[in-house]
């Protein structure tokens, strides 16, 4: 069989799966466990390249392999997943499919440039930095628009119009990225967990996000 099916490029395919799940969710109108699915993707993403890396006698032909199949996922992960989950998030006038039409091209140009820039030597501080922002940052940023939603009320598809569009551009916008840190990556991951935790026990105690619970106690001078 064609392919690589050893445990370098496992978390790739699990991510991969995830966000099938997620997809089959999103249009089934389970949103909450649909943004899970992208977390998770997100989880499984941030330590693919650290786990195939363990791999020393990995083959050339098996690291370009790794670095296709990797972009490959992403555009369907944080590509095509986040498009469908705001689709039935209500971004299906006009304005918002094209909006995320905008942002899927974004995703592919991004990804592609990625693929061809991969080999570029770093800067000469040392430092390791992403041209635009990474791909996988939606994995956290349409969790917690979603999770602070119900701040907006009533402008809510609007404030995700401008979330996406916003986060679109930062993928394609040129300029220097500084990869995170071991301890960076742990504290955003704990970030994101924790928001899509929130999010889930709030399905599961049987409630909508508790915003208007807030602000209704909120006074207002």
């Amino acid at each position: 069989m064609i392919g690589v099916y050893d445990y370098t490029v496992i978390l790739t395919y699990l991510s991969l799966v995830s966000s099938v799940a997620g997809m089959f969710l999103a249009c089934s109108g389970h949103i909450r466990y649909a943004l899970a699915c992208l977390a998770l993707s997100g989880l499984l993403d941030a330590f693919d390249g650290k786990v195939a890396r363990t791999k020393n006698d990995r083959t050339q032909q098996e690291k370009e392999y790794g670095v296709q199949i990797d972009s490959l996922c992403d555009m369907v992960c944080f590509g095509v997943l986040p498009v469908i989950i705001c689709f039935h998030l209500g971004m299906h006038g006009p304005v918002g499919m094209a909006v995320l039409t905008a942002y899927c091209l974004a995703g592919l140009i991004r990804l592609a440039w990625f693929n061809v820039t991969a080999d570029q030597p770093p800067r000469s501080d040392g430092k390791k930095y992403y041209q635009g922002m990474p791909i996988t940052s939606i994995s956290v940023i349409l969790p917690v628009a979603y999770a602070l939603g119900g701040l907006f009320q009533g402008l809510f598809p609007a404030v995700l119009d401008g979330v996406m569009l916003l986060t679109g551009f930062l993928f394609v916008r040129r300029f220097a990225f500084r990869k995170p840190t071991n301890r960076e990556l742990a504290a955003l991951i704990a970030f994101g967990a924790l928001t899509v935790l929130y999010i889930l026990a709030c399905h599961l105690w049987g409630s909508a996000l508790p915003w208007k619970w807030v602000l209704r106690r909120v006074r207002v001078p």
